[in-house]
Order: structure tokens, then C-alpha cells, then sequence
């Protein structure tokens, strides 16, 4: 496996990219396959022209990408990119192992003062 070092500010696009609840929408659309604009719109019930919105801000974050005529929206077809994905993976990774080496650190420390008490005659 190759590991990815994330770049802050390309997770922080990510994120905002996906804080949207559409754009959440489309992203869980297009892992499904690749799709075009309407079909889109369709299933993630928004008008063209919100749609168009939302696929604007998710190629600017570098999450979506699109194959076809650039001039004629209905040929497009929009699918995801890894590499952002890949990013946000690394840096959740990273704040779980964070995470994970505090929670052990606390786990030794509570087993130790556990070791140390005295056994009370019950």
C-alpha cells in the first residue's frame, strides 16, 4: 500500500466540498458509476441548475471530474477522482492513530493505578 501524505489544504477543500448534503449525495451517486448532469439532478432530486452548482464546487475540490464535450452539458458524463479521497483517508488515518496511541497511553495509565491499589478485604 502506498502511503499518502495529506496536504491540509487540499483536506480542508475535501471537506467543504462534502459538507453539503447534495454533494454528499452526488459523490454517493457517482460510486456507483459514472453519470451525466441530469441523471444527477434526477436522482439526487435538485434542479439542473443547483446541480450545476454543486458539480462546480466538487471540481474545484478536484473530487469530480468530467469526460466528454466540454461545450455540450448534456454529453458530459461526471465521475469521481481518488487522489482527494485518498488524501482524507491519510489524514483520517492519521487522527486515528492519534487517537488510538492517547487511548493506549490511557489504558497503561488506569492498569497501573489499578496494579497499585490495595486490596480492600471485601
Amino acid at each position: 500500500m502506498v502511503e499518502v501524505q495529506p496536504d491540509d489544504k487540499a483536506v480542508a477543500g475535501t471537506l467543504a466540498a462534502l459538507a453539503d448534503p447534495t454533494r454528499q449525495r452526488v459523490v454517493e451517486l457517482l460510486r456507483q458509476r459514472p453519470r451525466r448532469a441530469g441523471e444527477l439532478a434526477a436522482a439526487a432530486g435538485v434542479s439542473p441548475a443547483a446541480l450545476s452548482r454543486h458539480l462546480r464546487v466538487l471540481r474545484a475540490g478536484g473530487l469530480v471530474e468530467v469526460d466528454g464535450v466540454e461545450s455540450d452539458a448534456r454529453l458530459r458524463v461526471y465521475r469521481l477522482r481518488q487522489p482527494p479521497f485518498a488524501a482524507l483517508q491519510a489524514w483520517l488515518d492519521q487522527v486515528h492513530a492519534h487517537w488510538g496511541e492517547h487511548l493506549d497511553a490511557f489504558a497503561a495509565h488506569a492498569n497501573r493505578l489499578a496494579d497499585q491499589e490495595p486490596e480492600t478485604g471485601r
